[in-house]
């Protein structure tokens, strides 16, 4: 069983995700991509599923799912009521919800141990130093043929580069990323 808290901690750990009250309801998005919407009363919530998929996902559990209003038929969207969700399963479906907004570079930073997600969500919003805390200083930096060791050297780096793809491996040692490998 889950709720609206729940699924709003998920959904805002996520790179680019925000919240926003629009038309009496709140929405998660990713730009202006909503890939999780509340009902008023928050009970149910509405998320971007596939299209051909969502029959036989309210068919597999109709007590779980349902489909939204029939203005919204046209949409990759599903509906599900948050007291028949199990938190596990929530997390998929809104991370899967997510994964159908942003580009596919991100799409594995859910599955990587934290804090991946947060470091490079930071990095993301171009504001290396607020990431500083979150590396450890003995940081191993592999990017391309970029190779650097050290906090320091990965943040001065960075302070005048774009932001960079986001890592394919990460190891973490005490709750700092260790190492970074994109």
């Amino acid at each position: 069983m889950t709720d609206a808290e729940a699924v709003r901690r998920v959904a805002l750990g996520l790179p680019r995700a925000y919240e926003a009250h629009v038309g009496g309801h709140w929405r998660l998005k990713v730009g202006q991509l909503v890939f999780v919407a509340f009902e008023k009363d928050e009970r149910a919530m509405g998320f971007g599923f596939p299209r051909e998929e969502r029959e036989a996902l309210i068919a597999s559990a109709p007590d779980k799912f349902f489909l939204p209003a029939a203005r919204d038929l046209r949409y990759r969207w599903v509906c599900a009521w948050l007291g028949s969700l199990g938190e596990d399963e929530m997390r998929e479906l809104v991370t899967d919800a997510w994964r159908m907004c942003v580009p596919r570079m991100l799409h594995d930073l859910p599955d990587l141990p934290e804090p991946a997600a947060a470091v490079w969500g930071l990095l993301d919003q171009g504001d290396p130093a607020a990431a500083r805390p979150l590396l450890h200083p003995d940081l191993h930096w592999h990017d391309g043929k970029v190779e650097l060791h050290g906090r320091e050297d990965v943040l001065a780096h960075l302070a005048d580069r774009p932001r960079p793809r986001p890592p394919v491996e990460v190891e973490v040692r005490d709750g700092q990323i260790y190492r970074w490998v994109r």
